[in-house]
């Protein structure tokens, strides 16, 4: 089964970062847009960033937009969310899937497929 792993979750202090990895068991990433998504207990899945694959073109959520980056390497096959100054509010499992096409489009999430497992991250004093 083509699924995506993520990896890089863990429990930080406000204000530290963490760096997840979003790696394919069976595919190439190269050929389509990876988003990143989170969910916090009791919320809805949010849309947090989005990396397209032809030109490298990022968008990010309102609330960690110049807090977060996404980057791909295609040698390595892998997606990165670089997390900084992170916040409580941040605390979700961080789920990365593919996009039906080389596009990314945050608002349509149902059409991502090859969902991880996710990572859990905890931001907390």
């Amino acid at each position: 089964q083509e699924q995506l792993v993520e990896s890089g979750g863990g429990l930080v202090q406000p204000g530290e970062s963490l760096r997840l990895s979003c790696a394919p068991s069976r595919f190439r990433l190269g050929y389509f847009g990876i988003g990143w998504f989170r969910q916090a207990p009791g919320k809805e899945r949010e849309g947090v960033s989005c990396i397209r694959s032809q030109d490298g073109t990022t968008s990010y959520a309102e609330s960690v937009k110049g807090r977060f980056t996404i980057s791909r390497d295609n040698v390595k096959n892998t997606v990165y969310l670089q997390m900084d100054s992170l916040k409580p509010e941040d605390t979700a499992v961080y789920f990365c899937a593919r996009s039906p096409t080389n596009g990314c489009d945050l608002s349509a999430a149902t059409l991502f497929g090859s969902w991880g497992q996710g990572t859990q991250v905890t931001v907390s004093s």
